[in-house]
Formats: C-alpha cells, structure tokens, sequence
C-alpha cells in the first residue's frame, strides 16, 4: 500500500464491506470529520520552526537522531507468521463498529503526523530540523499505513490521498504544536504497551493480530515524543514562563479528557480486551504524567476529587450534544447547547484544579521502561 497515493481497496475487499454494512467511502468520511474529539491536521509557522537552535541540547539531539537514522523497527511494520486470519464477518457487530472505529482513529491520528512533519521537511532549510522530522514522516507513514492495511482486509481502507486533500486543517504556533503532540506521542506510547503488558499476560483476549505489534510501535510513539520534548528544551521559556504553564495545562486538560471521552464511547471494544475503561484510562493518565515529568513543570493531580466526577461529566455532555446533532431541528440545537454547556463546565473544574509541581531533570532524555 502507497501511504501517499491512498490505494483504494481491491474489489474483493469492498465485496466483503459490503457484507458488513461499511465501505472505504464510510471510512474516509470518518476520517475527514472534523469535530472535538476527532485526529485533527495541523499546519503551523514554519519559518519560526525552521529559526530552532538546537545547540542547547545539542548532545542529546544527536544520539536521537542516530536512533532515528539506525531505523531499528525498519523491518517491523509488516505481516508474517504471527498475523492471524481475522474473521470480520463473525466479529459481533458492536465490537465490529467500534474497532473499526478505533483503527479509523487511529489511522487518522498516524497519518496527520506524518503530514505534519513532512510539510516541516520540505518547508524548511534548517538540517536539524529536516532530519528529525523526516524520520518522523517515515515511521508515521509506516503505522498509518499498517493500520491502513488491516482495514484493507474488511474492504473499508481509508482513502488517505483523498483525505489529505479533504481534511480541514488547524493552524496551531510551533510551541502548541509541541506541548499538544508532545502529549500525543507520550500519550501512545502508554496506551499501547499498557494494552501490549495485559494481552501479554491474557493473550485469549487478543481478538485481532495488530495487538501482537504494539510494543516496537510504542517504541517510535516514545521517541518522537522525545524529539518534542528536546524542541522545548531549546527554550526554557516554553515551560518555565507563566503564560505557558497555562497554556501545558490547557493541553494536559484537553489531551487527557479527550481519551477519557474518546474510549468511553467503544465500551464493546474494551470489554473485548477484557480491560475497565477506567481503570485503562487512570493507568495511562498515570504513566503520561510521571513521563511528562522529563519536561512539564506542572502536572494533573488525577487523584483529586474533582477529576473522575468532571470527566464523567464531559463525557455525558458529549453523548448529549451528539444526540442533538442525531435529533436536528430546534430541540435538538438546544440539547447541542446545554451539552457544551456541560462540557465547558467540566472542563473548567479539571482545569482549576491545583497542579502537582515538579523540577524536570538536567538530562531529559528518558527509555521506555514500562
């Protein structure tokens, strides 16, 4: 599969989409949407980007990028052995949707990094940043069209040449660009090897072979997640000033209670995993947060009790303006608005909550060790 071009899905594939009630025209719409919750592109000031000195972290920079340039999960991202027949036909229909769904999402999320940072590439004229993100460009096109793959295989592939003409895309400064996919990368890296530790231990619970592939690619999420905070770590002022600890914490709000709202809308898919959504959750807002001590000052205090009542908030008020937007007409433009309303209000008592502070280490490179 041509990750750029977007290869639509051989005939036989869509037979069987069809068979399934979802088709790759389903699939890319999904993916084109752009609402809250949703992956979303992201443009940014390039020439601001391309003026980063690097000098300050200069050592630690380099021994990443000769990771990056060794490539060890070169030969990782393709099927053998191990890679199971799926029978999707079979798969109970609930399940069936949402891990679609969740491959669709996740597609989506892969492949705008990958846009991303090769616009950054081509954009500009700084040799450290054109090879960091170039790196970056070819893993995220490695996992997305992986991902991309295995939807193949229930004819539903997302046509990523159509959505990279398609999707909407959100301007976002270089230093919210890093504080949001710094989160990002650090996020996936603790969903995926906390789902790789408890298939590892319950593999009759392993319902699709992809599973069997996330320890090498949580690895990639972790490193770029350090090229992130290395970029930070150029100025100090992006996460020792005033301004910008609120603006961490606006991010930390948003990145962790978009999960919290994303995951609980796939109860099927969780269950089929034999893992307690909240308990998933509270574990990799726990491993994000002691990893993110390498960088952030400021942390979440998810133990407070203001944190699981609030996102038990946000995530009715989703469900809420969602049926709103099902309903249409007035009534349902009103319950759209008491939904957000709710939203609003729950984000805001996450928000206010009193941070933990921490001092982030000399060195800020970390390994996973999870």
């Amino acid at each position: 599969m041509n990750v750029q071009t977007g290869e639509l899905a051989p005939q036989s594939d869509t037979h069987m989409a069809d068979d399934l009630g979802i088709d790759t025209t389903t699939t890319t719409a999904m993916a084109t949407e752009t609402t809250l919750l949703n992956p979303r592109f992201y443009t940014t000031d390039f020439e601001e980007l391309d003026r980063v000195d690097v000098s300050r972290v200069r050592a630690e920079w380099d021994a990443l990028i000769a990771q990056m340039k060794s490539d060890p999960n070169k030969s990782h991202f393709k099927k053998n052995a191990d890679w199971d027949q799926v029978d999707w036909a079979g798969m109970e229909p609930t399940l069936r949707r949402e891990f679609i769904d969740f491959l669709v999402s996740s597609c989506t999320a892969e492949f705008s990094g990958c846009v991303l940072y090769k616009e950054m590439k081509r954009r500009g004229s700084n040799p450290d940043i054109c090879e960091l993100f170039n790196y970056m460009a070819r893993d995220e096109a490695r996992h997305a069209g992986f991902i991309n793959d295995a939807l193949r295989e229930a004819g539903v592939a997302v046509n990523l040449g159509f959505l990279t003409r398609a999707k909407k895309y959100t301007y976002f400064r270089p230093k919210f660009i890093y504080y949001a996919t710094y989160l990002s990368e650090k996020i996936g890296y603790a969903r995926y090897i906390t789902i790789f530790r408890h298939l590892e231990a319950n593999p009759d619970q392993r319902f699709h072979p992809i599973f069997k592939w996330f320890r090498e690619w949580c690895n990639d999420e972790f490193s770029h997640g350090e090229a992130f905070a290395l970029l930070m770590r150029t100025d100090p002022k992006l996460t020792s000033s005033f301004a910008n600890k609120l603006w961490i914490r606006f991010f930390l709000t948003a990145v962790y209670s978009t999960m919290y709202v994303r995951d609980h809308a796939r109860p099927a898919f969780h269950q089929a995993l034999g893992v307690d959504i909240e308990w998933y959750d509270q574990e990799v807002f726990r491993k994000t947060s002691a990893i993110a001590r390498q960088v952030f000052p400021i942390e979440i205090d998810i133990d407070h009790p203001r944190w699981l009542p609030n996102l038990r908030r946000m995530r009715d008020a989703f469900g809420q303006m969602d049926a709103g937007t099902r309903q249409g007409g007035l009534a349902g433009w009103a319950k759209r608005m008491v939904g957000g309303a709710k939203a609003a209000y729950g984000f805001a008592a996450i928000y206010t909550i009193p941070v933990i502070k921490s001092t982030p280490p000399v060195n800020v490179r970390l390994e996973p060790s999870y």
